[in-house]
Order: structure tokens, then C-alpha cells, then sequence
């Protein structure tokens, strides 16, 4: 038989750009967008329009194919249309972490050689820092401002409203030549002067986007809620994914428990994404009522631990958890149901699903794999090695970066930096970060695991667990943990270490417990263990330190 060939007919590239130009079709009428502090709604024709205006305006102002562009923005309507926008101009996308300082932009935008950034009109002054610290004769990118309908200050002049309004609704935006093609720009870090740029391309988004539907079983025209930055991983790739099923989609400025809660039954919510910490506050909120619906989370950044979990689901929530990174594009592990598994205690139910659990359709290989002898370790649920990964979602690699990269990608896999098991049944669990893991006496200590148990303390708000210098055994675990705020009871250093012994190995069990009125995170919630082991090297031999 003769070897058939591709042709133009069989090969177009794949982008989640089209899911855009779909929905305008199918879902025309449908609303696309609600930004619950003011009136603003648009419907999928609308956005569509104005993304190909927006594009329509960046091509005539010279931008160029694999160009970057920034954005400096929270969850607003326009942070949802700039990722098919920007892209559709032939440019790539670089959105900026909101928490950063203008030391760490100024290193971003150098870094990538940004050449315009459309910033939320509030964060003025900070960009316009961040710009001042560029050497002398180094080009700044061009700055176009995002005006909230709710900020009376907003500069006028050269803003984002004006560069849809002068666009063309009829331009044919530029599809990419190669699906490789890079078509977004994230940044894993900024405080140093070599940053982690993590490139994605368009086949790579797509097969994101789509996978992550099909894993969550998302149905046609749900109702999102933007708690999740789409700042972090372009949201997981959602923001292009709710374009193919014509989701509406909630956009919140800031929020906290109270506002998430009245957004939920204002408009129904029925999914939204958010990091543990979020399911925390949540499952803490002392003014929370029946839900209205039950409502779909999906969490990941770190492992949930199953007491929060358990309280979730209680309330109304059906969690989903998973695993992915920055490099990944959203979730490669999920933690598949089975539904043998609902007959189980509540309890037992969130321990499951407190696993990482098996790779998504789209991924097509995951491992643990011993870091020493690069070989698979048993399935026993105890033997730990790193997770790593093959796939499509896969990064490109890291921009400017050709080190990181092959370092990343040896042996034929990705490695993630994650340790983790696997069970007999075949899913995995993630026990810590490779540099977090504790090693006391020879023992390899998992603060997932000790964080796990402090969770289930009923007067625990908060907890994390990192090493501390000890003379003999070399490292011992040291707990950070923060109380509820209305507990009357509050436990002492020594009450939470018996309870932790009655739970634990010996060896497991904290010899440090830090009192903390709030754990350090970034701004996605992640709990920021390196500022936790600075402090527990401060502490000496100081046998409890409350602060």
C-alpha cells in the first residue's frame, strides 16, 4: 500500500482559537459574560466581535506574528476576551501574576520582550514603576489601559475600549501556520533575573482544553464562576475550554467566602476551579446556607487534605480533584470516581479523593520513577519516587531558557519536581514537593501526610509543615498552624503534637508547632513553604514561638 500523506484537507493546525468563532455561531445569543459587580453582560456574538476587533486594532498598530503581549489584569471581562484576542492578532499571550512587585514586572516584561501591555487602570502606578526600571535606551512596551465601569479614575487616552471601537468586526484573524506555534507566554516565577517562562502552543492548548472537558464531564451552557486567576496557567485552560460548550461565564474582581456564596445563588452557579485554600474558606464561612444547587469544584495546586474535603461535600459541593502544573497546562492526573466508591463513609469517600489520582485521556503516559535508578517504583502505596509525564499538553519548554528545558525533559519524560505513590489499584498520590520532603533520621517524613492529619484537628484553620535544623536527627518536622478564629478551646504546642502521635509514627510526628495568626501564600493560594522554612531556621532551639 502507498504511505498516505497529509494534505490541507486533513492537517489544518489545531488551535482552541475556533472554539470562539463556534460559540458566536452555535451559542450566539446565549450570554458569555457577567461581571457581577456592575451591569456588564455581553452574549458570545458580542464577544466574539470585539475579540476580532481588538485584533483587528493590534495588527494595525504593527504588531507581529510571535510578538508578546502582557496583561496585568484580575478576573474582569476584559482578562476573558484578551485570551482569544491577542492570540488571534498572530501574538502571543503573557499574563502577569497581580501580586508581584514592580521589580519582579520590570524582569517579566524585559524578559519577555513585551511589546504592549494592557493594564487594569487601579495597578497604574505599578506598571508605570516596573517601566521606570528599565535601563537607560531598552524599549518599553506600549501601555493601553483596562477602565473598570466601578473606577472613577480611570485614565483616558489610549485604553482598551478604544482599540475595540476602532476595529474591524469583519477581520479575519491570523491562524497560526504551525499548530506548534506558540501562542502563550507564563511565567512560574519573577522574583529572580532568570525566570521560568513556560511556552504553550496552540495543539497543546487545544488538546488541554478539550481533554479537561471530557475529564470534568462538563455539559453544554454551565455556568462558571472566575475564582480561579486566569492569570495562574490562563486558568487552567478554561477560558478557551467554556468557548466549546457556551458557558456563561461569572467574572469577580476579588472575592471572599461571603461574595463567592452570594454569586452562587445569584446566578446558579454550577462549576467553578480554585485552590485548596479556597475550599478552606469556603468550608469555614459561619453565614453560609443550603446551596441552592450542587455545585462542581475542581481543585488542585497542592493536596486537599480529606477533612476539608469532607466538610465540602457536606455542604453541597461535589469535588473534583487533580493535578497539574504550569508546565502542563492545566490538570494531567485526575482523581477518577468510581462508583463502587459512593457507598463508602463520608470519610472514607474524602480520603480517596484525596489522591492525585490517573492520567486524563488526553496525557498519554504518567510514572513514578525512583530519582536514583530512573526505574518504576512498586505499586504498594508506599515506595516514592518523582512523577513524570509525556503528553500533548505538554510545555514547548522554557523561553530563553534551553537548560531548564533538557533538564526537564531527560530521559524522555517531563519531571515535575513532585514525589508521590502509587497505590495497588493504580493511583497515584502526591507526598510532597522533591525539595519539600523531610528527612529525619534516615526517614523520609511527607508534610502532605502530617498536614493531612493537623487538618482534621476541628480547632485547625490552617497548617503547614516544613523542616527544621536539628543536630541528631539532621531535620524534624516543624508545624505552622493557624486557629479557627471563633475556637474557644484553643489547643497548646503540646496538645496538637499528642494529637498528631495518636495518628502518626513516631518519627512523623512535629517536634515544632508555630502558633501563626495567617500562613504566607501566593497570590493563587498556594502556601509559601520557602518563607516557612526560613522561619523555622530562625527559631533555634527555642522549644514554641507564638506570633
Amino acid at each position: 500500500m502507498d504511505l498516505m500523506k497529509p494534505s490541507p484537507a486533513n492537517s489544518s493546525p489545531l488551535t482552541p482559537l475556533g472554539f470562539l468563532e463556534r460559540a458566536a455561531t452555535v451559542y450566539g445569543d446565549s450570554t458569555s459574560i457577567i461581571y457581577d459587580t456592575t451591569t456588564t453582560t455581553y452574549t458570545w456574538s458580542q464577544t466574539y466581535r470585539r475579540c476580532l476587533q481588538l485584533a483587528s486594532s493590534l495588527s494595525s498598530l504593527g504588531i507581529q506574528r510571535k510578538q508578546v503581549i502582557s496583561v496585568f489584569s484580575p478576573n474582569v471581562p476584559a482578562m476573558y476576551e484578551l485570551h482569544f484576542a491577542v492570540p488571534m492578532s498572530g501574538a502571543i499571550l503573557n499574563t502577569i501574576n497581580t501580586r508581584l512587585d514592580a521589580h519582579a514586572i520590570s524582569i517579566l516584561l524585559r524578559h519577555s520582550e513585551s511589546k504592549l501591555i494592557f493594564v487594569d487602570s487601579p495597578s497604574r502606578s505599578l506598571i508605570m514603576e516596573a517601566i521606570s526600571l528599565f535601563p537607560p535606551n531598552t524599549s518599553p512596551p506600549s501601555l493601553y489601559f483596562i477602565n473598570d465601569d466601578e473606577d472613577t479614575s480611570s485614565p483616558a487616552g489610549d485604553t482598551y475600549e478604544s482599540l475595540i471601537l476602532k476595529g474591524d468586526p469583519g477581520f479575519k484573524w491570523i491562524r497560526p501556520e504551525s499548530e506548534w506555534d506558540p501562542m502563550v507566554l507564563n511565567y512560574t516565577s519573577g522574583t529572580t533575573s532568570a525566570p521560568k517562562g513556560v511556552v504553550h502552543s496552540h495543539r497543546g492548548l487545544f488538546i488541554m482544553a478539550l481533554d479537561t472537558l471530557i475529564d470534568w464531564s462538563v455539559p453544554k451552557r454551565p455556568v462558571y464562576l472566575w475564582t480561579l486567576p486566569m492569570f495562574h496557567g490562563n486558568g487552567w485552560s478554561f477560558t478557551w475550554a467554556l468557548a466549546a460548550v457556551g458557558a456563561t461565564n461569572v467574572c469577580l474582581r476579588k472575592f471572599d467566602a461571603a461574595t463567592i456564596y452570594g454569586a452562587i445563588r445569584r446566578h446558579r452557579i454550577t462549576h467553578m476551579c480554585c485552590a485548596p485554600v479556597v475550599l478552606n474558606m469556603l468550608a469555614n464561612e459561619p453565614n453560609n446556607e443550603p446551596l441552592p444547587n450542587r455545585v462542581q469544584i475542581n481543585t488542585g495546586g497542592s493536596p486537599p487534605p480529606a477533612a476539608i474535603l469532607s466538610r465540602m461535600e457536606s455542604l453541597g459541593f461535589v469535588i473534583t480533584h487533580g493535578f497539574g502544573m504550569t508546565e502542563t497546562a492545566g490538570s494531567v492526573i485526575t482523581c477518577a470516581w468510581k462508583p463502587a466508591w459512593d457507598k463508602l463513609s463520608l470519610l472514607d469517600r474524602a480520603r480517596l479523593k484525596a489522591r492525585q489520582g490517573v492520567r486524563t485521556a488526553g496525557m498519554a503516559d504518567v510514572d513514578i520513577i525512583d530519582t536514583e535508578s530512573g526505574l518504576s517504583v512498586n505499586r504498594d502505596g508506599s515506595s516514592i519516587g518523582e512523577i513524570v509525564l509525556r503528553g500533548g499538553s505538554i510545555t514547548l519548554g522554557y523561553f530563553k531558557n534551553p537548560g531548564a528545558t533538557t533538564e526537564s525533559m531527560k530521559g524522555g519524560w517531563f519531571h515535575t519536581g513532585d514525589m508521590g505513590v502509587i497505590h495497588p489499584d493504580g493511583y497515584l498520590q502526591i507526598k510532597d514537593r522533591l525539595k519539600d520532603v523531610i528527612i529525619s533520621g534516615g526517614e523520609n517524613v511527607s508534610s502532605v501526610e502530617v498536614e493531612s492529619v493537623l487538618y482534621s484537628n476541628p480547632a485547625v484553620h490552617e497548617a503547614a509543615v516544613v523542616a527544621r535544623p536539628h543536630e541528631f536527627w539532621g531535620e524534624t518536622p516543624c508545624a505552622f498552624v493557624s486557629l479557627k478564629p471563633l475556637e474557644l478551646n484553643k489547643p497548646s504546642e503540646k496538645d496538637i503534637m499528642e494529637f498528631c502521635r495518636a495518628r502518626l509514627p513516631h518519627y512523623m510526628v512535629p517536634k515544632t508547632v508555630v502558633f501563626i495568626d495567617e500562613l504566607p501564600k501566593t497570590s493563587t493560594g498556594k502556601i509559601q513553604k520557602f518563607v516557612l522554612r526560613d522561619m523555622a531556621k530562625a527559631l533555634g532551639s527555642s522549644p514554641v514561638s507564638r506570633i
